[in-house]
């Protein structure tokens, strides 16, 4: 990543990075852990975006726990986010518990669509794992994505397509849509599912949360 930033993007990250860790320092005894924890995400973003993965890692990890104790689920996405950008061990376990959060909580419908399209680009050509998580992130765009609805369509309908042409050299909007009936990818009870046991793989059953008094406090069971 730090290869293809010119000098003045660098610079500018390192400026927020110093504002950042400043504005750490200045905090208040009185100030929460949630605000605290705040900042070093924003400092472990700032790590990523200086290719510092090992200090990006370092500085998120301890944080999940905390955002999801606080039900700050879009916080503890963009956690996993830094996770799995930072390109450590279990970065794709961290990937998978992202994307699990980002389905079951109504966050930031960009984001939700962000994590799940990194599930395509880690994801086989010949396996229909890609072709689950893009329709997943489709649905996603389409039941919760407000004012940016349009352009989240526009982004899926072509990851979608890229998909297709990848898995089965498949193109043009009707050849498609039959690829998508086949796959049974319309069927959206069934589509999570499938989704589920891909998380599962991913995370290989290495929770840092517990997904059941998660699932136990959400309105609908």
């Amino acid at each position: 990543m730090g290869s293809l930033q010119s000098a003045d993007e660098r610079a500018w990250l390192e400026n927020e990075l110093i504002k950042f860790q400043q504005q750490l320092r200045n905090l208040s005894a009185e100030a929460s852990n949630t605000e605290r924890a705040k900042l070093e995400l924003e400092i472990a973003e700032v790590f990523i975006g200086l290719d510092q993965l090992d200090g990006a890692w370092e500085s998120a990890r301890p944080l999940l726990e905390l955002f999801i104790n606080d039900s700050e689920f879009e916080l503890a996405v963009r956690t996993c986010r830094v996770l799995y950008q930072a390109d450590q061990e279990l970065s794709i376990v961290a990937l998978g518990q992202g994307c699990w959060l980002a389905v079951t909580y109504p966050i930031n419908p960009t984001l939700s669509v962000e994590m799940l399209h990194n599930i395509v680009d880690e994801t086989p050509d010949n396996s229909d794992g890609a072709a689950v998580a893009a329709m997943a992130a489709q649905y996603i765009a389409d039941i919760r994505g407000d004012e940016h609805r349009e352009n989240l369509m526009f982004l899926t309908t072509q990851i979608i397509a890229k998909v297709a042409k990848r898995h089965r050299n498949i193109e043009g909007e009707e050849m498609i849509k039959t690829w998508i009936e086949i796959l049974e990818l319309n069927d959206t009870d069934q589509l999570f599912e499938r989704l589920a046991k891909i998380i599962d793989i991913m995370t290989a059953d290495q929770w840092w949360f517990d997904r059941d008094e998660l699932r136990a406090q959400l309105p609908v069971n």
